[in-house]
């Protein structure tokens, strides 16, 4: 059955490119309501923004959501994977800015509140999008895939020239409680030149070597290391899980990425829904609920953010 959370809990930080204070809030939602961001401090304008992947408009450092009034919210790729990760279907997620707050940099702070504050069953079967045939889009070198699969598998690949990145590859099944375990406390990473790059540029104001994981070369300079060996590219399976649960349901299919960012992922979704033979939608019954994503997840195990 569709989920959401028992009662309302709240996250303060800061944005990561404006460096402003912010604060969500993730408010208890009624089934088949979904994911809605609402920008609280808009009050000249529709302020609610659904999750969705028609809603997106594409910038190359983070995922952006737009409503037909033009009110956004940017950098939800990593409360979505949380909520995705978590099996949490319908919220409500209030913030007072035009920026989810980074805190640290991966989903691990929103998977510990998460937990904390419990779910709440509801009385509606959770519907799931089954892709039936394989789908691809390409930008130069990136590809991002999606094709049958029994769970939502999530196999990517990175490539960097920084010999503390390299080569990374990394395949999950985000059943069994998966993500929490495994992805959700890898952190948003970039490279020295990047920073110095968009610091010219008035961006990652909020930026630290506390909330992103900077590499130089053979180096990292965030203090006290990696998390993991390959943080890195579970970093990106964890923005992939985020962007991929803005197609409105729980997923089921094998989703490959290649060099893959944000808007390849996106432009993933619009392929997918542009072809009506590609995918169905199905009702779930228990033995397909528990190959969903948040599926086995321990609640009340709160996980240690390292």
């Amino acid at each position: 059955m569709q989920n959401t959370i028992k009662s309302p809990l709240s996250f303060d930080g800061v944005g990561l490119h404006s460096g402003t204070p912010v604060r969500l809030t993730v408010l208890p939602a009624p089934a088949s309501h979904g994911v809605v961001f609402r920008r609280v401090d808009v009050v000249d304008a529709s302020n609610e923004i659904p999750a969705l992947w028609n809603h997106v408009r594409q910038s190359p450092l983070c995922t952006r959501l737009v409503n037909s009034d033009g009110v956004s919210v940017s950098t939800v790729e990593h409360i979505m994977a949380a909520l995705v990760g978590c099996g949490v279907h319908n919220a409500v997620v209030e913030v007072n800015g035009p920026e989810v707050p980074i805190l640290d940099g991966s989903s691990a702070v929103f998977v510990r509140g998460l937990l904390s504050t419990g779910l709440k069953r509801l009385d509606s079967p959770v519907l799931a999008l089954r892709v039936l045939k394989p789908v691809e889009v390409r930008k130069g070198k990136a590809i991002a895939r999606i094709s049958p699969h029994e769970t939502l598998l999530i196999e990517f690949n990175i490539e960097f020239e920084d010999a503390a990145i390299g080569e990374q590859k990394k395949t999950l099944n985000m059943a069994n409680g998966s993500f929490v375990r495994e992805l959700s406390n890898s952190r948003t990473f970039c490279r020295k030149a990047d920073v110095d790059q968009m610091r010219a540029n008035g961006l990652a104001l909020g930026g630290t070597l506390e909330n992103a994981v900077v590499f130089d070369g053979d180096n990292v300079l965030s203090p006290g290391g990696l998390r993991h060996r390959d943080e890195a590219v579970r970093h990106k399976m964890l923005d992939a899980l985020g962007d991929l649960g803005l197609a409105g349901m729980p997923i089921l299919g094998h989703y490959q990425g290649f060099r893959a960012g944000h808007a390849l992922t996106n432009n993933l979704l619009h392929a997918l829904f542009a072809d009506k033979n590609a995918y169905e939608v199905v009702e779930c019954d228990p033995n397909m609920a528990a190959r969903l994503p948040g599926a086995g997840v321990h609640w009340g195990e709160i996980p240690e953010v390292a």
